[in-house]
């Protein structure tokens, strides 16, 4: 028993370190764009709605950042979220802009938020783009809304999504898809005891 206690504990103790290291990574690569841009800590604050307190633990990997506010941060320092996704492999040179294999992909993990997301797209200057969401029981996009830029379409491909938007709560199961045609705010939750998967289709690209 004492053995499975260890062990128990040893598992969390490696997924808390494997998050606040995805906290620092991201919280830096934030700080670095900020002092690129020229924008301050207060600034960047004011443009997002957020306090300075937050930013600054955001910054310092302290605190844990949503997707939605990772779209926040990106428009305010005028970059698209893809800029922060973990570079794959580079292609065979026959494959470059047509074919992504799956070992290739860019990456991004909310460990916190429960939230992993994967780029299909194998180029990101066209028109449309896809990405993969992978929601954990009980995960959402964030206490706030993420603002669209452009149409979005989704396929559940797992599992059960709460939608909600327009002031509707939506439940979608697996094989269930949906589009928002305009922009305006939404927000994703995963009520279900099981992982929920989504294909996004998006453009113009606003990842």
């Amino acid at each position: 028993m004492n053995a499975v206690k260890a062990a128990t504990k040893a598992t969390k103790a490696a997924k808390k370190a494997a998050s606040q290291g995805v906290n620092r990574h991201l919280g830096h690569q934030i700080r670095d764009l900020r002092r690129a841009k020229g924008v301050t800590i207060p600034q960047l604050a004011a443009r997002i709605d957020r306090s300075v307190g937050w930013l600054s633990q955001i910054e310092r990997g302290i605190s844990e950042v949503s997707i939605a506010a990772l779209h926040q941060i990106a428009a305010a320092l005028e970059v698209q979220v893809s800029w922060f996704f973990g570079e794959g492999a580079t292609p065979p040179a026959d494959e470059l802009g047509m074919v992504l294999r799956k070992r290739n992909r860019r990456t991004l993990d909310f460990h916190g938020s429960g939230v992993h997301e994967e780029i299909l797209s194998p180029n990101l200057s066209g028109q449309l783009l896809l990405v993969e969401t992978t929601f954990a029981p009980g995960a959402s996009t964030g206490d706030r809304d993420r603002q669209r830029r452009g149409e979005e379409s989704g396929l559940v491909l797992r599992g059960t999504l709460e939608l909600h938007v327009d002031g509707r709560t939506l439940r979608l199961s697996a094989g269930d898809s949906f589009a928002f045609m305009r922009t305006g705010p939404h927000r994703c939750h995963n009520p279900g005891r099981e992982p929920c998967v989504v294909l996004w289709v998006i453009t113009p690209p606003s990842y």
